[in-house]
């Protein structure tokens, strides 16, 4: 087989696809573009497919599919991919903004900056979460890598996490003061994490999760001495 048609989400996977179907290296294929991929609106609709025929070069002698190839799909830009998406969905919303992106080894962190951050960021940060969570779902969709995307905007997270430790040490002391444990609001798995991570090192004290879904809390309290 010299020649073949294949198709992937964007133009680089079809090829990738056509190099371990040949089992050839990229350089050594005639690659003819037949149709350019879409992402579609936000990734979820007007999704189009990229095609391509590619044909082995005559010169070329077929190589095993273990050889050096192309990088494959999974190592495609997770961090540009995300940028795109949450530049789409803030023009959608009318929100005028600049993404920053910064791609880590666990995560990838989108810095929003805009004059509206505060109505992006919410009570709580629940509008920041619910856009961070929109951002993970069409990104990820179907996808082999799923590395975090975290959302954030004028350091919002990191002056909540600040903000969280320092309540755990305040409802910890007074947990130790009246002697019996103390329960905050409820907060989502992010934060109650938090909360747990600030107190693990005081064994005088124990940290529990209590209820469910949204009403989720968290209980500090005394540590039991054995009896």
């Amino acid at each position: 087989m010299n020649s073949v048609e294949t198709e992937g989400k964007t133009i680089e996977e079809a090829i990738n696809k056509a190099c371990e179907e040949l089992k050839a290296a990229k350089e050594d294929l005639e690659i003819e573009i037949l149709a350019n991929g879409s992402s579609g609106f936000l990734g979820l609709v007007g999704v189009k497919k990229a095609q391509i025929r590619a044909t082995r070069k005559t010169t070329v002698t077929p190589i095993e599919k273990e050889a050096s190839l192309p990088p494959t799909s999974s190592s495609y830009h997770v961090g540009e991919m995300a940028k795109k998406t949450l530049q789409d969905l803030l023009h959608l919303l009318g929100v005028e903004a600049e993404v920053e992106l910064r791609d880590e080894i666990e995560r990838v962190l989108l810095s929003i900056k805009s004059d509206g951050s505060g109505l992006l960021i919410g009570r709580k940060g629940e509008t920041l979460d619910a856009l961070e969570y929109l951002i993970n779902k069409i990104v990820h969709k179907g996808a082999e890598d799923k590395k975090r995307i975290v959302l954030d905007t004028e350091n919002y997270r990191s002056r909540r996490e600040e903000s969280l430790v320092n309540l755990a040490h305040r409802l910890a002391d007074k947990a130790k003061k009246l002697g019996r444990p103390v329960t905050i609001s409820p907060m989502n798995a992010h934060d109650r994490r938090i909360i747990h991570l600030a107190l693990q090192d005081d064994k005088t004290l124990r940290t529990r999760s209590t209820g469910t879904g949204l009403y989720r809390k968290v209980v500090i309290g005394p540590e039991k001495k054995p009896s």
